[in-house]
């Protein structure tokens, strides 16, 4: 520990204050030695912020009074030489700061004598003759470094020693801690302290009042002393690392920008769900019970609470928010948008933990990051929605799917939209500013009327929905020309159509979009099932009319239908069941009702040797019907 001047411990008091405070102490200390249990930090308090009435000294107090100083002296050189770990083995093997309280704060008396001493001493006036001021200077100085050592050790021990009571994630927990810190200026009795926080505080909460009493009573002493430097030292080393341990066991690795953007997605998507997880935690818990720890060890100066905080917590807080800001700037992909968004949700609803913690002005780093973080994401989300139509509008699929099924790009737009409206209050608050009734669609069915605000305007949500919803129908249309028959075109609309209601329904977007937009869109993907219909089954329905025409051809001419119709339409599926037998069941009654009278005037107006010509009896038809799609 370097050599402290001794001028260095003397800022902030004045010589006859000391000389009458320390007749006050010295008597205090020689006519009442105070057995019953006193806060280790009120003593010190008492010095630091108590000052005695002004009095003139009379001619001979100052004699008086330098013999009450070099009595305070040898009061404290027994103390200090006990706990003197270079002079004594039992010093290096025991704490100060032990079961035996009381030897601590006769320790911390000893310091605040010492300082009175040597603030007399150096007064021309009140401490006698230079020779014999000069000596008790020197004698008390060095008694004072010894102190210094051992308090600068005991801080070290006491934090390394008392990990679990100084765990900032439990802290952040233990609210009646949080209430301590706020009221600690006063320099309480730890007992009081615990009394004040209430009858059922935990043994836990107990033990972490106990530990902070101390470390607040050996900081007050050290920084009153002249050696805040050494203190706030091993403070923001041990505590740094307790801040980036924590970090490292919520899953956080440290990556800047460079090492973000050279990430694989899967490998980056997996640091993400890691830090989303983490972010409450960390702040909360981590950087909010760093925070009290902090406020309670260094209550009484803001400076250096400011300080010891801010070197701490501040750059771990910058790295872990900036994270969010590296994941906007990687490369853009669809597939992350959810992520961003998730992220986005996390720094907002953090934002206001955020300010409080760090509202320190050397700490203002920290809350511009979130800012800056929430921008950025802000950006990609934006950005990233707009490649997300361009995937849609520019899909450059070679040929529909081959039985008119669902197409890959409607599952995955669906899926994609379902997620979207999931993050509702996120994407509103991004997408709060863009100029919407700009880009309305021109097709009037886009929004539902019931969706539209008193000024004809959709909320965000609902026309970022149609709008998106829209654009996956235009791309199906250009998708569904490419089959050379029509009728197979209209069925992948229906098919596809109808995957994408339910879908809604089954989500929010059903909700969002509102009754009216699911009632006309189903009632579309049935008019594409009924053209259908039309197209596929209308020769063979016309086929089982009896109209003008010989029961023999008539038969030959269904038989010839619905079996060209059979093997056509065969290869064909649905995937809702529901849309399935409906399907079905409107084929049927195109065709069963005539074939029923042609079947039954084929049976009894052919003879037996024409019976051959009829195939299929009406349940055959309705058997084979139903293996469709």
């Amino acid at each position: 520990m370097p050599r402290k001047g001794v001028l260095g411990f003397f800022s902030n008091q004045s010589v006859h204050d000391s000389a009458d405070h320390a007749n006050d102490r010295n008597l205090d200390h020689h006519g009442h030695r105070h057995r019953h249990r006193h806060g280790i930090k009120s003593l010190f308090s008492n010095f630091h912020h108590r000052r005695p009435p002004q009095a003139q000294p009379s001619p001979a107090s100052p004699s008086l009074s330098a013999k009450m100083m070099e009595e305070n002296i040898k009061f404290a050189e027994v103390i200090v030489s006990k706990w003197d770990a270079e002079t004594n083995p039992y010093a290096k093997i025991n704490l100060l700061f032990g079961e035996d309280r009381d030897e601590a704060r006769q320790f911390l008396r000893a310091v605040a004598e010492l300082q009175n001493a040597m603030l007399f001493f150096v007064n021309d006036e009140l401490g006698g003759s230079s020779v014999s001021r000069s000596h008790a200077l020197v004698r008390a100085q060095k008694l004072m470094q010894t102190a210094m050592r051992r308090l600068e050790w005991e801080f070290y021990q006491i934090l390394s020693a008392n990990r679990d009571q100084l765990d900032p994630e439990s802290i952040s927990t233990q609210t009646s801690l949080s209430s301590i810190s706020l009221a600690s200026e006063g320099g309480d009795d730890p007992d009081e302290e615990i009394r004040a926080a209430g009858e059922f505080i935990s043994e836990v909460e107990r033990a972490s009042v106990l530990v902070m009493a101390d470390l607040r009573a050996i900081a007050g002493a050290m920084i009153s002393a002249g050696y805040a430097k050494e203190c706030v030292k091993i403070y923001k080393v041990h505590r740094k690392s307790i801040v980036d341990e924590g970090l490292y066991r919520l899953g956080f690795e440290k990556l800047n920008i460079n090492q973000v953007q050279k990430l694989d997605w899967e490998v980056l998507d997996l640091k993400i769900r890691a830090w989303i997880s983490a972010a409450k935690v960390a702040v909360t818990t981590l950087f909010s019970g760093e925070r009290i720890v902090c406020d309670h060890v260094f209550s009484g100066s803001e400076s250096i609470r400011e300080s010891c905080f801010t070197d701490v917590v501040r750059d771990a807080a910058v790295q872990f928010l900036a994270f969010a800001e590296s994941v906007a700037k990687s490369k853009r992909s669809p597939d992350k948008l959810f992520r961003i968004l998730d992220m986005y949700n996390v720094i907002s609803d953090l934002r206001p933990d955020i300010e409080s913690i760090f509202s320190f002005e050397s700490t203002s780093v920290v809350r511009l990051q979130a800012q800056a973080s929430l921008q950025k994401l802000r950006e990609a989300a934006r950005s990233t929605l707009t490649d997300f139509e361009m995937t849609i509008q520019k899909d450059a699929s070679k040929s529909p799917p081959p039985r008119a099924g669902i197409h890959p790009l409607t599952r995955y737009a669906t899926i994609y939209i379902s997620s979207l409206a999931d993050h509702e209050a996120t994407i509103a608050e991004i997408f709060a500013d863009w100029p919407i009734q700009a880009q309305l669609p021109s097709q009037s069915t886009a929004f539902p009327t019931s969706s539209l605000s008193d000024e004809g305007i959709p909320s965000t949500i609902t026309w970022l929905l149609a709008r998106l919803l829209l654009l996956l129908l235009c791309k199906l249309d250009s998708t569904a020309e490419m089959y050379r028959d029509g009728a197979i075109s209209y069925f992948f609309l229906a098919n596809n159509l109808w995957f994408i209601v339910r879908k809604a329904k089954e989500g929010k977007v059903g909700h969002l979009l509102g009754k009216e937009w699911e009632a006309r869109h189903s009632a579309l993907a049935r008019q594409y099932a009924r053209n259908y219909e039309r197209m596929a089954w209308g020769k063979t329905a016309m086929a089982a009319t009896t109209e003008n025409t010989a029961a023999a051809e008539s038969m030959k001419a269904f038989n010839t239908a619905f079996e060209e119709a059979m093997r056509s339409q065969r290869g064909y599926e649905i995937e809702d069941e529901m849309f399935k037998e409906e399907v079905k069941a409107t084929i049927a009654g195109m065709i069963l009702p005539g074939y029923r009278v042609l079947h039954k005037w084929c049976r009894e107006t052919l003879p037996d040797s024409g019976a051959s010509v009829i195939r299929f009896a009406p349940d055959d038809v309705i058997s084979q019907l139903s293996d469709l799609f």
